[in-house]
């Protein structure tokens, strides 16, 4: 097996402060750059309730000392932590990663090869769970993404193209993902943000990434959770909408009810701009 050449990838990690022990070192990851950013879960300044405790200076340190450059955020919600990465990104792509994920230096490298050699914007590899198997059905082989095949796109799962993404004014909308309200829907946003920009995405059957085994179905079906997916898919497709939310609700109306279902496609008040990020 050859070594794959990571030497034009930054690794993106976004971590909470109490998360940082998990994530490695520099030296484990093939010679891509490492970043971190760590938030500190609560909005404010150096000295308020945010404040970095021993534990988590010690992890730092622990991480600088192996070469990574780590961001300080003194707050929530995912897709800050996602622009940061996108910010302090040194080369010319970039993964997006957890502190509970493992990457996978050789799906990487071909996931890479296939952005060198297309020119596209963005690569949707493969991830797998604790155990090997896929977390997903994927494409078989290289495979445009569209606003109808990336609704389960994980950040994950994605590199991009710093040059191309920046020069496009592409980001994550800081107002949805985990640690925000609308805490979903953040990756299939910035694809198909992407998309509109005129930029070129591809789902890449390379494995590049281990995510364990994880449940949101706990929310799935309540109030929140159904305002929170009407508000990502209106927010993604933009004027799509009006086709793609009946069909998701009468598809799901067995689960989440005729309720929920209007609630659903009248999504909530008031309406989400089409535009904006940051």
């Amino acid at each position: 097996m050859t070594t794959p050449d990571l030497s034009d990838l930054t690794i993106g990690y976004s971590s909470l402060a109490d998360r940082l022990s998990s994530i490695p070192t520099a030296d484990a990851l093939g010679g891509a750059e490492q970043v971190v950013v760590v938030q500190t879960g609560h909005e404010g300044e150096p000295g308020t309730e945010g404040e970095l405790g021993a534990s988590a200076l010690r992890e730092i340190a622990r991480l600088e000392a192996g070469g990574a450059r780590v961001a300080v955020l003194h707050s929530r919600g995912v897709a800050k932590s996602r622009n940061e990465a996108l910010r302090q990104a040194g080369r010319r792509y970039l993964l997006f990663c957890d502190d509970d994920v493992t990457v996978n230096l050789e799906g990487l490298g071909q996931a890479l090869t296939h952005l060198r050699d297309s020119g596209a914007a963005l690569a949707m590899g493969r991830a797998v769970d604790e155990t090997g198997a896929l977390r997903k059905a994927y494409p078989t082989q290289v495979t445009p993404l569209t606003l109808r095949n990336s609704g389960k796109a994980a950040t994950y799962e994605m590199i991009a193209d710093v040059e191309q993404v920046r020069r496009a004014d592409v980001w994550f909308d800081e107002r949805f993902g985990a640690g925000a309200p609308l805490y979903l829907g953040d990756e299939y946003i910035f694809i198909g943000d992407m998309l509109r920009a005129g930029l070129r995405a591809d789902a890449v059957p390379a494995i590049v990434a281990m995510h364990p085994t994880e449940s949101s179905g706990s929310r799935w079906g309540t109030d929140a959770d159904i305002d929170a997916r009407s508000a990502a898919l209106s927010r993604a497709v933009g004027g799509w909408a009006w086709l793609l939310k009946p069909a998701f609700a009468a598809r799901h109306v067995r689960t989440i009810g005729v309720r929920g279902a209007l609630r659903f496609v009248r999504g909530p008040r008031p309406p989400l701009p089409s535009n904006g990020s940051i």
